[in-house]
This record gives structure tokens, C-alpha cells and sequence, in this order.
């Protein structure tokens, strides 16, 4: 089975810039590390690689020291890493992130299962694993809580939708996003590191891709901008209540009062 995981390089702080003009993240200079939720999605990989076999290529779209994490998930259990770099590529909205992935997923040609977390600490948005399913035309199912069966023509899993769960079951090839909860990740294998530290990192740009219209690609290629980046404001106003636990009661029934939180025919 050819198993393909989607990571990316997120900031390792929140202490990051955006460019005023294009609403874009400034990721120069800053600490890095694999988006969190990408190590359940590899451990999901793992796990179904022990249960049926097959090959594991982690794939992310970033600049050149995105190898970084490649490499990280050698350690982790990944067979091979596939990193599509391009300045073209830079500043993608959702659309055009999928677009680059979905193209070089291409390029490893007869993909069973693509797997992603199910968002990046970066964006949060939780729809480019749905959005490359669609560029690829293959069935696809998001909030995957926990790997029911897999056999080497399907896989049943079970959804969590909120306020109620379901069993779903797809035929390969296709695409899940994963929740933190499907798996607890493994610690990097320093022997898998060991064993991987000469193996090659397949780098490939747009020239590479079937696809290679750069307007569709990169800022180019994204129709959403963000117009607009704040910190919301914190409000740190506190009120102490004085007196004994009865006092204390009476004092925050008449402000909740005041606020109109509560009416004065509510029963305290």
C-alpha cells in the first residue's frame, strides 16, 4: 500500500510578523517545527503499515529548510520524503496550498491513502486535506477519530461530528484528516534516525508538476487575501467580593444583576 502523509513547518512560537501589505506570515528568522497535528496523522500511517504493509512518503510544500521535518519524520517511521519548493509557491492561500500538494502527490503516482492532520497551528483552517481530495476527484472524510478496519481495498473509520458519531467506510484511493486523539505519536526512533541519515529527500518545483501555470499558484494563485490581522484586545478587570460566604453570594447576584446577566425575579 502506498500511503501518503501531508506535514508542514509551522512556527515554533507565537511570537511571529505579518507582512502589513500581503496579510502573509514572516517566517524568516523564526523557530520552526512540524504542525503538531501531522505526527498523529504519521502514527495513523504507522499503524496501518503494520497491519497491511506498504510505503510511507511524507510530502510538504516550503521553503528549503522544510527538509528539517522531513527528516524528523524519518525518525517517526516515514520511508521516503518528497518536498515541492518554488519562490512561486510562496504566500498560497488555502486553494493554492492544495493545488501545490495535490500536484506533487501526483507526481508519486498510485496513491492509496493520503492522510493529514486535521488542521495547522498556523492556520486553522482544516481545509486543505478535504480541498486536495477534490483536486485529486477522490473520496474523503474529515474528524477521523479512530481506524476501524483497513483491509487492501478499503478502510472503515469512525467520524466524530460533534454531537454524534459515524462509521464510515471508503475505498481506496482516498483521503482522511485525523484528530489528536486517533493515536498517541511515538518518540523519534534514534535507530530509524540512524538508519535514515543518508537517505535522500526527493525536491522537486513547479517545472516539476504536470500543472505548471504559475498564475495558479503562490499569491498568484490565491483568491482569498487577509485584509486585516489584530490582536483581539484582554480585558483584565477583576472584582473581589468581601465577606463571609453569604455576603459574597449577595454581592454577585446584584452584579450579575446590574449586567443584566441575571433578572431580579431569578432565584438565587
Amino acid at each position: 500500500m502506498k500511503i501518503v502523509v501531508c506535514i508542514k513547518q509551522v512556527p515554533g512560537t507565537q511570537d511571529v510578523k505579518v507582512d502589513p501589505n500581503t496579510g502573509v506570515l514572516l517566517r524568516s528568522g523564526i523557530e520552526t517545527k512540524m504542525n503538531p497535528y501531522d505526527l498523529y496523522a504519521l502514527e495513523t500511517a504507522r499503524k496501518i503499515k503494520e497491519r497491511v504493509g506498504g510505503l510511507i512518503t511524507v510530502i510538504t510544500m516550503g521553503p528549503p529548510a522544510a527538509k528539517a521535518i522531513i527528516e524528523e519524520a524519518y525518525s517517526l517511521g516515514a520511508d521516503a520524503g518528497l518536498l515541492i519548493t518554488d519562490r512561486k509557491f510562496a504566500g498560497a492561500d488555502v486553494l493554492a496550498t492544495s493545488l501545490t500538494l495535490a500536484s506533487g502527490i501526483k507526481t508519486i503516482g498510485d496513491v492509496d491513502l493520503i492522510l493529514c492532520g486535521k488542521q495547522t497551528t498556523d492556520g486553522d483552517t482544516a481545509q486543505v486535506g478535504p480541498a486536495i481530495a477534490e483536486y485529486l476527484n477522490i473520496p474523503h472524510v474529515s474528524w477521523v477519530l479512530e481506524l476501524l478496519d483497513v483491509s487492501e481495498k478499503d478502510i472503515i473509520v469512525k467520524q466524530d461530528l460533534g454531537s454524534h458519531y459515524a462509521n464510515s467506510s471508503l475505498p481506496f484511493p482516498c483521503l482522511l484528516t485525523v484528530e489528536k486523539d486517533i493515536f498517541e505519536p511515538q518518540l523519534p526512533s534514534y535507530l530509524l534516525k540512524q538508519a535514515a541519515k543518508d537517505r535522500k529527500i526527493e525536491v522537486i518545483s513547479l517545472h516539476d508538476l504536470d500543472n505548471n501555470d504559475e498564475t495558479q499558484y503562490g499569491l498568484a494563485g490565491s483568491p482569498t487575501q487577509v485584509e486585516k490581522i489584530f490582536e483581539p484586545e484582554t480585558k483584565a478587570d477583576a472584582i473581589e467580593f468581601i465577606g463571609n460566604s453569604k455576603d459574597q453570594a449577595q454581592a454577585l447576584y446584584s452584579k450579575l444583576v446590574q449586567l443584566k446577566f441575571v433578572s431580579k425575579e431569578d432565584i438565587v
